[in-house]
């Protein structure tokens, strides 16, 4: 049983993939930030860098866009380059990535138009793309031939994998409604830049458009009025197609399906394995690491062939717990050595199979000099992680806090500067109550520093969180 389940509430909608009753994937969408990924916008080009071969563009979000205009990743742009835009220039785009961190949104000119079924390539003229999860001959042939007849020679197309056994019907009717959409971005020209000409906000019609596919059962959602809307679609009236199920239970849509627990476990660094080993996992903003650990397992007999069997099982952990934490980029695993090189060309495809399963783009790129496995995954939306969490004000992010004498140590300074560099002769300090405890035995010693300059005065902050203080001065009248 392959089933979506959709759970909306005013503050964001959680759309789960669930497979035979485990978690798949995951996303989290803020109402009051939704991915941009596929909308496209008339753009003001506001910065170029040559030597980068690219542009910042303005779509009428915080940060600038980035457009890669160059035909070679990292190749020189002395010579002019005829897609080269010049700033102040207008431009129609199409985002191929959301901002993440300091780093707005990833751009393209090559505008797609996305369906169930197809996706309509405005600039390539007579392109045929048949997807290669459509692996039989004898059905791509019969579905190039019917879309050879019915596209129009000054477009191209791709046929998804949903498109596998459609008929020239269901095809033209597709390929209809994504010209009509082509027509709005033939007046794109007449707006004023920038501006969002085509682009879709509600996460639960991109989740259909994603999800919708011939193996998928259900579709669960926990709202009227969604629902109403997905019925209106179009998608869930006819033979061969998922069913559309409105949860009016009691019980909460994602507690039916221990939704939430299993999110948890999908924040932890350490995950095990049914063998006794577990995997490590770390995200940095460069690239995500996977160590693979023996563990509990006691590795009794063979020694390769123990390491062999918990490769194995990591192998498909890995691999799931990469979709389900939708970690992207550059990702290295670092297998348990082994001597048998049969054992590590086995690994690799064990690999390769797992990772195949992935919606995203997903390759293994093969072990480097020390024996590291790499993979890269097509990078589109943020991490689960980055979805539901945000930096913490103590560590920063850094996943670590600091010590209480590092803490007190740094307030005795700031005191002094703040004495030293104001006119103020009275200071406030405010915090947390351990962190106060453990500034005021020490204030005997501090005291006759402080008292060349003024007077120091504690007072403990009911709501402050492990490590937090503020520091006020004033000056005695």
């Amino acid at each position: 049983m392959k089933r979506v389940l959709i759970s909306y509430s005013p503050f964001q909608t959680a759309i789960a993939l669930m497979e035979n009753g485990e978690l798949i994937e995951l996303q989290y969408t803020s109402s009051r930030r939704t991915s941009l990924v596929g909308n496209i916008y008339l753009g003001r080009v506001e910065a170029v860098q040559p030597n980068l071969q690219a542009a910042f563009v303005q779509i009428g979000t915080e940060k600038n866009a980035y457009f890669y205009y160059g035909n070679h990743r990292a190749a020189s742009d002395t010579e002019k380059n005829k897609r080269r835009p010049k700033v102040g220039d207008t431009i129609l785009v199409q985002v191929t990535k959301d901002a993440v961190g300091l780093k707005g949104a990833v751009v393209t000119d090559q505008i797609s138009l996305t369906g169930r079924f197809l996706v309509l390539l405005p600039n390539e003229p007579g392109e045929i793309g048949i997807s290669a999860k459509i692996q039989q001959n004898e059905e791509r042939n019969r579905i190039h031939c019917i879309l050879e007849e019915i596209l129009p020679s000054e477009y191209g197309v791709i046929v998804r994998t949903n498109g596998k056994g459609k008929d020239k019907e269901t095809y033209m009717e597709e390929l209809t409604s994504l010209l009509e959409k082509k027509k709005i971005l033939d007046y794109a020209a007449y707006q004023k830049a920038p501006a969002l000409i085509l682009g879709e906000d509600r996460p639960w019609a991109i989740a259909v458009r994603d999800f919708f596919s011939p193996d998928l059962d259900e579709f669960v959602v926990d709202n009227l009025k969604i629902y109403q809307e997905m019925r209106q679609m179009g998608y869930f009236d006819g033979k061969g197609q998922p069913k559309l199920i409105l949860h009016q239970e009691k019980i909460p849509l994602f507690d039916s399906y221990f939704i939430e627990s299993k999110r948890k476990k999908a924040l932890d660094r350490k995950v095990w394995l049914k063998s006794g080993g577990f995997l490590v996992i770390e995200q940095t903003e460069a690239l995500a690491v996977i160590d693979v650990n023996t563990g509990k397992s006691a590795g009794k007999g063979d020694l390769e062939k123990h390491n062999l069997k918990v490769n194995l099982e990591a192998a498909n952990e890995a691999a799931a717990q990469i979709r389900l934490r939708n970690l992207s980029g550059i990702i290295i695993i670092d297998f348990i050595d082994m001597v048998d090189k049969e054992n590590q060309l086995r690994l690799r495809k064990q690999l390769e199979d797992a990772v195949r399963k992935d919606r995203m783009k997903t390759m293994v790129i093969g072990a480097t000099e020390l024996g590291l496995m790499q993979l890269t995954r097509k990078k589109v939306n943020p991490p689960l992680e980055e979805q539901i969490c945000c930096p913490c004000p103590v560590c920063e992010g850094t996943g670590k806090k600091y010590s209480i004498d590092y803490l007190t140590g740094e307030i005795y300074r700031e005191i002094l500067r703040l004495f030293q560099s104001t006119i103020y002769n009275e200071i406030f300090l405010e915090g947390e109550r351990g962190l106060l405890c453990a500034f005021q035995k020490k204030m005997p010693e501090m005291e006759a520093e402080f008292a060349k300059y003024g007077s120091v005065y504690i007072q403990e902050s009911e709501f402050a969180a492990y490590g937090e203080y503020k520091l006020t001065g004033k000056k005695k009248k």
